[in-house]
């Protein structure tokens, strides 16, 4: 979540909401580890989580960097600020940061098995159903706050110090998220 806001603070609105759309999409494949037992798996194993866990912090340190050292122009967004390349680019990155995060896969290995009926003939079929509700919930939660976060942000993207505080605020804030996932227990 703090990447989506970030790029919605950074960014403006089209950046929030791919983020969301690339986390929405992030969710489908860990819904499809839970299905398959591969989140057991991981939960089970403290070296395939510590790699997991190692892939996602290097990746948002990767990413705190990048953004830290831009050097773009005032961060003014129009209706067509972004190129498609680009916005391939957030859609990729929060995509990424969602697989790559191995509290999702907690999440999902925890919350969705509490309501699956174990009487129930089919508890693969449950458990997807359960799942495609959190990521139909969660999609437009996250757009909601992307709406907030960039109307409130807006004005401060216009102004070039602003702007470029924003965006090294943004490259610190995923440093300091890596350099907390690589030192959290497992």
């Amino acid at each position: 979540m703090a990447y989506m806001l970030a790029r919605c603070i950074a960014q403006g609105r089209r950046a929030g909401m791919l983020a969301a759309l690339g986390f929405n999409l992030g969710g489908y494949v860990h819904l499809t580890a839970a299905v398959l037992g591969l989140s057991a798996i991981l939960a089970t194993s403290s070296s395939a989580f510590t790699v997991v866990k190692w892939l996602g912090a290097g990746y948002l340190i990767y990413l705190g960097i990048r953004a830290f050292r831009s050097t773009r122009e005032p961060l003014v967004i129009a209706g067509d600020g972004l190129t498609s390349r680009h916005d391939r680019t957030i859609v990729w990155q929060a995509f990424l940061s969602d697989v790559l995060n191995p509290k999702v896969a907690m999440f999902f290995l925890a919350l969705l098995p509490q309501f699956v009926s174990v009487n129930a003939a089919h508890a693969t079929s449950q458990i997807l159903l359960l799942g495609v509700t959190v990521n139909m919930i969660a999609l437009p939660t996250n757009l909601v706050l992307v709406c907030f976060s960039a109307r409130l942000t807006e004005a401060l993207r216009r102004d070039p110090r602003l702007s470029q505080w924003l965006q090294r605020s943004m490259g610190i804030l995923f440093v300091s998220l890596g350099l907390r996932l690589a030192v959290e227990k497992a």
